[in-house]
Formats: structure tokens, C-alpha cells, sequence
């Protein structure tokens, strides 16, 4: 069975080393996985006062959302946390109240870094509002990049076989984790009314 995976890239920058990743890792994806980016950079601050009259910006987003099998965020750490666009667009993706666009998506998070951290404490973060949202979340294994140039290429090619092999790990068990996730939220699950 083939998925279709939306990813985020949690940087707006034009030369994001968090994009580059992302060209590299549906470069490594296994066959039945195809990746369509949610676009984030168009969206306005969510307010509640949107919630009546929501934006064409907020309705396609919460629509791409909807028609992905699975998501996959691939951001950057700011000032040790989520990146505001990001954490704006899940904002946005979550409202208004009681239509939450995340609920049962099986979410892959990772992120590069020029430090060795590597992202670990954004990542972090996004557990925690990611579990708010009942978006289940693949635990391991984490993938914490420290970015190193000379390790990819701008289309995404990987020069560093270790890498290359621990990112194409990381994706094969993405894959695996969506079938799990999808298989086991099929309609008439446990929880669901009536059952």
C-alpha cells in the first residue's frame, strides 16, 4: 500500500540546511511513501477571532493536512524551541476548537543543526504539542543532525555513507510506523462512538 506524507520544514530561510535534509530524506524514502510539502511561510499570527471566518490560507492548509496519510516535520531549533512559523501553522492546523487536523496523522520529527545538539530541544517541545494533539509520534530512532556541508549536497545527495544509511534507517522505519499507526486507527478502533 502506498502513503502520501506531508512534511514541514520549520525554517522559511531560502538557503535552510533543514530543506536540504528534507531533499535527502524522500531521496532515501522507501517506494511506497510520496511527500508533498505543507507550505507554512503564507499563513497570518493565528488569532481566535479568525475561527468564524476562517482564511483561505488557514482552509488550505488544514486541507493538506487532512489529505496526507502521515506528516513529517524537519526543523531548525530557535532560541531552543519551535521555530514561530511552525508552531503558527500547527495553530493554525489545530483550530478552531473540536476540528483538529492532526488527530491520529503517525508524525516523524527530526531536525539539523550547525551545533551538536542538533535539535533536541525543539524536538522536545513539539512531543509535548504533538501528544496535545493526538498526533502519534515515532520514538525511535532519534534523529538529532548536526549539519555538516560537506555531507549533502543541494539536491539532497548524502556524500557521508554513515549518514546516508542512518537517514535511510530512519525513513524504513517511518514507513513501517505509518502502516502501524493507519492499520491500528482503522475505523471501529477502540474509542471510536458506538464501539
Amino acid at each position: 500500500m502506498s502513503y502520501n506524507i506531508g512534511y514541514f520544514v520549520g525554517s522559511l530561510a531560502s538557503n535552510s540546511i533543514n530543506r536540504v535534509v528534507s531533499k535527502a530524506l524522500i531521496a532515501l524514502a522507501p517506494e511506497n511513501l510520496s511527500f508533498t510539502e505543507i507550505q507554512i511561510g503564507n499563513l497570518p499570527l493565528y488569532s481566535a477571532d479568525y475561527d468564524a471566518d476562517y482564511p483561505e490560507a488557514g482552509t488550505a492548509l488544514k486541507k493538506a493536512i487532512e489529505a496526507s496519510d502521515g506528516l513529517l516535520f524537519i526543523s531548525p531549533e530557535f532560541n531552543r524551541s519551535i521555530p514561530g512559523a511552525l508552531k503558527n501553522a500547527i495553530d493554525w492546523g489545530s483550530r478552531p476548537w473540536g476540528t483538529n487536523s492532526f488527530a491520529r496523522k503517525p508524525t516523524g520529527l527530526l531536525g539539523a543543526s550547525p551545533g551538536a545538539i542538533g535539535t533536541a530541544v525543539m524536538q522536545s517541545s513539539m512531543r509535548s504539542v504533538l501528544s496535545f494533539l493526538d498526533a502519534p509520534q515515532l520514538n525511535s530512532p532519534e534523529v538529532y543532525l548536526q549539519y555538516r556541508p560537506e555531507d549533502f549536497g543541494e539536491d539532497g545527495s548524502i556524500s557521508n555513507a554513515d549518514t546516508e544509511k542512518f537517514l535511510a534507517h530512519y525513513m524504513g522505519e517511518y514507513a513501517a510506523f505509518v502502516e502501524r499507526v493507519l492499520d491500528s486507527t482503522a475505523p471501529g478502533h477502540i474509542g471510536d462512538e458506538g464501539m
